[in-house]
Parts: C-alpha cells; structure tokens; sequence
C-alpha cells in the first residue's frame, strides 16, 4: 500500500486547492487527480445525482490503484461520502469534518459558512460544527456566482471584488468572528475575501486540515510512502483539458504536466 497513489477527486478545478496542500504535506506521495468537468458544477445539483456521480469518480479512482480517496469537492462530501465509505473497503475521506474542526478551534461565538447552493442546503458544516461545539451560532450562506470567476480566471478582478462584498458584508454586519471557506474553489480568492471581511475575522481553509488529516490517516496505517519521490502525478479531466491546464496552473502558480481526459460509465445507484 505504501506505493499507491493518493486519490483525488472534484467536480472541477476547485479540488487543485487539496491537491496543493496534499503535495506540501506529503511531497513524496504520488497523487491521482480527476475532474468531472463535463458535469460541473455539482453544487446546483440534487443528492442523488451527486451520490451517482461521486461514486463513478471513486470508481475511476479506484481503476488507478489508490490507497485512500479524498473526495476534494465541498458539495459531494455532503452527501457522498457515507455512501462511498460504506461501498469501498479503502479509506475515504472528505473535507467537511477536517474544515469543521478547524472553524471550531478559532471561533469564540459565531461562525460563518460559505459555499454552494448544494453545500449550504444540505447543512452539513452547521451539523457538524454544532456537535463539536454546542452552542455555537452558524450563519450560511450560498455564493453561486464565486465558482464562475474563479473558473473564468477572474481573480483579482473588480467584478468580483463587487460579488463577494455583496455575499459577505451581510455576514460581517452579522459579527461573525471566522468565516469557512466551504468549496474549494473559494480558497483562490482568499486574497480579496480578506480585504472584504478585515483582520477581525479568521478564514478556514479546509484543503490544509484535509491534507493533515490524510498524513494521519496514512501513517496511522503505515501507508506512508517511503519513497523519495512518489513519480509523476497524474491529472484526469472529462471534458476541457486545455481549459483545465490554463486555470489550474493559475490555481497551483505552476506548470501543470499532461492532462488526460478519462472516459468512465456513472453506474446506477440501486432504488431505496
């Protein structure tokens, strides 16, 4: 298991946010990266095609050998992941319970969460932040039109700056004293989400306590790769992989080898 590859998966770009923190927390694993950009943006979907779909990325993943799954997308970690956990027999992890954890340890009174329409109707940051710390109050808020100018490359322009005011001074007026970044599109515009919210209110950013929590997992198991270098990470897209590689090296500020695109069948889940 040692020489398996991590596995990532997201329904897009916004999943290069784990894959960097995965590469600084664990520069000699190997890590397999797929994008289901053909179908995105999940966030705008139901639960069960969010479950079908996240199984099929699994599945793709699984073909590739990989000794843990970390499903990187905010929306699919709502929904999918008891499912995925309880089908495979490989660890997998996603990044709600890790970006919880954290928003809990630096909040005093009130925490604010972010993220897709998907994310925020399923509640499962306020759940799970809420166990954690009773309590505690948890303001949500959906911010559709973040994912487009992050995947349009629209970073530090003033059109966006004039979107996120209009999402997130509401919740500043509301007192809150950290704020989750709850899609992993988000963290690329953590630059101008500073400037709006000011020094007073900390940014949870849960592609960093995914990665460590995948370090722990791993090494709990002694799946830690003992090798110097992992060899050559893999990317797979299922649509736009020229796309892909222009605005993920935007996300990674670095050059982005091969992109391939992978063809895979969704299978039916079975009737409830």
């Amino acid at each position: 298991m040692k020489n398996k590859a991590i596995g990532v998966f997201d329904s897009g770009i916004g999943g290069l946010t784990v894959y960097k923190a995965l590469k600084e927390q664990l520069p000699a694993e190997k890590v397999i990266y797929l994008g289901d950009t053909a179908r995105l943006p999940y966030g705008s979907k139901s639960a069960e095609t969010i479950i079908k779909f996240s199984d099929g990325n699994a599945l793709f993943l699984l073909t590739k050998n990989v000794k843990i799954i970390v499903v990187a997308c905010n929306s699919s970690s709502s929904y999918a992941v008891p499912y995925l956990q309880d089908k495979f027999d490989i660890p997998v992890l996603g990044v709600i319970e890790p970006g919880a954890e954290a928003a809990v340890k630096h909040s005093k009174s009130k925490i604010g969460v972010i993220g897709t329409s998907a994310t925020i109707k399923s509640g499962a940051y306020e759940k799970t932040i809420v166990e954690k710390k009773p309590g505690v109050k948890v303001i949500s808020r959906d911010c559709p039109l973040f994912v487009p100018l992050v995947e349009e490359g629209w970073i530090d322009h003033k059109v966006t700056k004039l979107v996120v005011e209009e999402y997130l001074l509401p919740l500043k007026e509301q007192g809150i004293d950290t704020l989750v970044l709850g899609c992993t599109h988000y963290p690329v515009l953590k630059g101008v989400i500073a400037e709006v919210m000011g020094p007073g209110i900390e940014l949870v950013d849960s592609a960093v306590t995914t990665a460590v929590k995948v370090r722990s997992i791993l090494k709990s198991l002694g799946w830690l790769s003992g090798a110097q270098d992992g060899g050559e990470d893999e990317f797979y897209v299922t649509d736009f992989p020229d796309r892909f590689k222009r605005v993920g090296e935007i996300f990674l500020n670095k050059k982005i080898g091969k992109v391939t695109t992978a063809t895979f069948y969704t299978v039916s889940l079975p009737q409830a």
